[in-house]
């Protein structure tokens, strides 16, 4: 079961969902664009992320509007957010440690050195940031199941996608994971250099004379494949961040700025 993504905008927040998946089995994802938020330039507006400069308070408050948006504002206290650091680390969220990193400015931190957020319980959000890398949401929707993935080319080498997929795939029952790929930098903008390149084939990596640039997406997409998720149960979004500044956040376009996020919640 693939849906297909739908833009949807509420309250001046916008992102990209499918509702077919949240139909057919409960489960809630969004990928949201950096619109509708209360965080001033460079982080302006949604910025999801409490790790940058930004301030706490507006933060939160973006993480709030969020989950309104969506209409699970009443889960805020049960948000679950990662420090991400580009690892392999995936963490079952269970119901004791739903609500870690809620909230910046009070209570329980992040889930230390994670990059990969998973859980079968009902009414915890999972929420992960981003600004080129690419986010991948997971589905096993006869469990209900779901894991959020932050993959940058140094976890994506490493293997963060060939663990959450292995984890979710191991829990008994249909053969039928589906793996949701967010917007991420493309290859016509991510330019990278030698250790990168070290670690990928000449697939997914373009060398002229001018510069060399990784597809981190197709890389993303060969590795579901590889591990159990074929082309037919992956779907991709396909827009690039570096491109697409005014909806979406860019580190390497932009330097210094906020993050959009990648949420799943099995309702």
């Amino acid at each position: 079961m693939v849906g297909l993504y739908e833009r949807v905008e509420r309250d001046g927040v916008a992102i990209y969902t499918v509702p077919s998946l949240f139909e057919a089995c409960g489960v809630g994802i969004a990928f949201s664009e950096r619109i509708g938020g209360v965080s001033r330039s460079p982080w302006a507006t949604l910025d999801l992320a409490g790790h940058l400069d930004d301030e706490p308070a507006h933060v939160d408050r973006n993480r709030d509007l969020l989950l309104e948006s969506i209409g699970v504002g009443a889960l805020r206290d049960r948000l679950t957010t990662a420090e991400q650091v580009h690892g392999t680390t995936l963490a079952r969220v269970d119901a004791a440690a739903a609500g870690s990193g809620a909230y910046v400015a009070r209570g329980r931190g992040p889930i230390r050195a994670t990059d990969a957020l998973w859980t079968t319980e009902r009414g915890v959000p999972l929420l992960l940031m981003f600004a080129d890398c690419v986010p991948v949401v997971l589905v096993r929707p006869s469990i209900p199941a779901v894991a959020v993935v932050h993959a940058g080319w140094r976890g994506a080498a490493a293997g963060v996608i060939e663990a959450a997929v292995a984890e979710l795939a191991a829990i008994p029952g249909p053969d039928d994971l589906v793996a949701y790929v967010g917007p991420h930098i493309g290859s016509c903008c991510y330019e990278v250099g030698p250790e990168c390149v070290s670690h990928f084939d000449n697939t997914f990596v373009t060398i002229t004379a001018a510069s060399t640039r990784l597809d981190l997406g197709a890389a993303v997409a060969h590795t579901l494949e590889r591990s159990g998720v074929p082309k037919g149960r992956q779907c991709h979004l396909g827009i690039c961040t570096a491109h697409n500044t005014d909806r979406f956040f860019s580190h390497r376009a932009e330097g210094l700025t906020g993050r959009h996020g990648a949420l799943a919640v099995i309702i």
